[in-house]
């Protein structure tokens, strides 16, 4: 499929979707926007910038939940003019939907409501491409209903994103056989390397993580073949408003991205 003016497909080079958790200021969405597209632009990677207006669904009331919609679309309309790359964001209500569309390039469905049949046929319906955070207490083969119901909207600009697994308290597992079952969908398949190394709750009052992991985990994931990795990146983990303990740090991206670049070539016999 097309996402601004690059292509996102199973058997092309894998694009990059990255960026903040949650739009920290204009100021932050913006520096990270540039740096971010800078190291994907030398690496060869065609870049997607994520950052959500509203995290909808912090562990604490006193989390920081982001500027919300008004604030934060002008902030992401202005990262697409200035830096010149797609967006995508989440949408969590129905009635952001038609706004959200109007800025966004992908409009995306947090995996906690990947089940919510009008939210998922509403931003479907939008007329933009989506993607579908596959839910952590979802088995690949329960994805497959829950795509064919998104299809119902009218609309086949679908990915769907692989996130971990629910397993047992405070962790997520990732199954590398559901980015091979996923593709049964007929849509494009991503990996999301950091929301993967999540600890649920796992601080008491915040979510935890396990960074360490997020390159390993990210490399098995391309060398089974990808349409795309997503990835929370921050210049500064300790200091992110949200997700930091699950977060790439920008120096390591572009390291990264030159491993994963040499991966995807060969899974794909192909080169950049």
């Amino acid at each position: 499929m097309r996402v601004g003016g690059i292509t996102v497909a199973q058997d092309a080079p894998f694009a990059l979707i990255a960026g903040p958790c949650v739009i920290e200021s204009r100021s932050s969405a913006l520096r990270h926007a540039e740096q971010i597209a800078a190291i994907a632009q030398r690496a060869g990677v065609p870049f997607v910038f994520k950052a959500s207006y509203d995290k909808a669904n912090r562990t604490s009331a006193d989390s920081f939940r982001g500027p919300g919609l008004e604030e934060g679309l002008k902030i992401l309309a202005e990262v697409r003019a200035e830096v010149g790359v797609p967006v995508i964001t989440d949408v969590h209500e129905r009635q952001d939907v038609a706004a959200v569309a109007e800025v966004a390039d992908v409009l995306q469905i947090p995996a906690f409501l990947c089940r919510q049949t009008d939210l998922l046929l509403a931003v479907c319906a939008a007329g933009k491409p989506v993607n579908i955070k596959k839910g952590q207490f979802l088995s690949p083969a329960e994805a497959l209903p829950m795509m064919a119901k998104a299809r119902t909207a009218g609309n086949d600009a679908l990915m769907v994103t692989e996130r971990g697994f629910a397993f047992g308290y405070q962790n997520l597992v990732v199954d590398y056989r559901s980015l091979v079952m996923l593709r049964e969908t007929g849509a494009p398949v991503l990996f999301d390397a950091t929301h993967s190394v999540q600890l649920p709750g796992g601080t008491g009052r915040a979510t935890g993580g396990q960074p360490q992991f997020i390159a390993v985990l990210a490399r098995a994931a391309v060398a089974v073949g990808v349409a795309g990795v997503f990835m929370e990146v921050h210049e500064d983990p300790a200091r992110a408003l949200s997700d930091g303990t699950n977060s790439l740090a920008l120096n390591q991206l572009p390291g990264l991205l030159a491993e994963l670049t040499a991966l995807d070539a060969v899974v794909k016999g192909s080169v950049r």
